[in-house]
């Protein structure tokens, strides 16, 4: 990327010495994700300078190592989105989601539409190959682990999602199909809202939702939020402490996510916009509910989450596209018109 909007072009890339603790990773695939769109479309500022390489959900394998980081050699991969340091207070106390050092490829450092990557060896998450294929995944397929995977998956944690919950998801695109397939793995009973029917019925066939609904096919969200208390009942659930995930990233998805509230329900702030939106807060009062915010997911996570593909409990490849790198500029315009259904994955060439 070497400007907003701008076409991006192939360059080559010095990749410089690799230090200490690092490693150098030979990419095999890179997640496309909406925060890039905001990147590249609407100027949302990144901390490395342009010229620069996007892209933060990554695999590959590891081809070089600095001092200390030998044992990863040849090891297939899952980068962290986000890197923290290890080492500040934060870190040493369970909190590197909000580390003030840390790294995410394609916004602090190059990033992963490229052919490879240099990063710190502790943000790395190793993939079984052996069960990967018995899984019948290719090594590109699970980089959306990176981002799209461990974030619901952290919120989910965070949240505290278990066997008896009923969880709504507002928004069901890449984070938000991955929210849904998460939280039934956990147990929960899944509702899922999302204005695309194809969408909805993607899930439906994943066998991973209890309701599919279509927030466009009701007068108002109280509706809404009557048919679904009337599916809670009916299936035995709690009138009380559900746990919405708002994916969508969209004002119009938190504002119904806020509707929705329950007495003791539990509000996952998963998506990101840039846009602003007015909601009552004393609802979280009179609720006595909570809002988490989402950042992220550590990387001592990322071995979870990866158990839950590849046991088979949540479904990656018919969630997945995989395209060329050389695609890119096309493959972004396809991602913001909205004419893609399942996650884009950029390829680089295999020399």
């Amino acid at each position: 990327m070497t400007g907003v909007g701008q076409p991006m072009v192939k360059e080559a890339m010095d990749i410089g010495a690799v230090a200490a603790g690092e490693v150098v990773v030979k990419i095999a695939g890179c997640g496309v994700c909406h925060t890039d769109l905001d990147y590249y479309y609407n100027g949302v500022r990144t901390n490395h300078p342009l010229p620069l390489a996007l892209g933060h959900e990554i695999s590959g394998v590891v081809q070089a190592a600095g001092p200390g980081a030998e044992s990863w050699l040849g090891k297939a991969v899952i980068i962290s989105a986000v890197i923290p340091c290890g080492e500040c207070d934060l870190c040493k106390r369970g909190k590197g989601t909000i580390c003030r050092s840390q790294m995410m490829p394609g916004y602090d450092i190059q990033g992963g539409f490229a052919t490879h990557i240099k990063v710190p060896a502790r943000g790395l998450c190793e993939v079984d190959e052996a069960r990967l294929k018995s899984a019948g995944l290719e090594l590109a397929e699970v980089s959306v682990v990176a981002d799209a995977l461990t974030t619901p998956y952290q919120a989910a944690v965070q949240a505290g999602i278990g066997k008896g919950d009923l969880v709504i998801v507002v928004g069901c695109g890449g984070v938000g199909g991955y929210s849904v397939q998460v939280a039934a793995a956990m147990g929960a009973t899944v509702v899922a809202l999302d204005l695309d029917p194809a969408k909805l019925e993607a899930l439906r066939a994943a066998g991973v939702v209890g309701l599919a609904l279509n927030p466009k096919d009701f007068v108002s969200t109280r509706d809404l939020k009557k048919e679904i208390g009337a599916f809670a009942k009916a299936q035995g659930l709690r009138s009380t402490e559900w746990i919405i995930m708002e994916c969508s990233g969209s004002v119009p998805g938190q504002q119904t996510a806020f509707d929705l509230m329950v007495h003791g329900c539990t509000v996952c702030v998963v998506g990101y916009t840039m846009n602003k939106g007015e909601f009552r807060l004393s609802n979280l009062m009179a609720f006595h509910a909570r809002a988490l915010g989402n950042w992220g997911c550590p990387p001592d996570l990322y071995p979870g989450a990866l158990e839950l593909v590849l046991s088979g409990k949540i479904n990656v490849k018919n969630f997945v596209e995989c395209r060329p790198l050389d695609s890119i500029n096309e493959t972004f315009a396809a991602v913001h018109d909205h004419k893609l259904t399942r996650r884009a994955v950029l390829v680089p060439p295999a020399s």
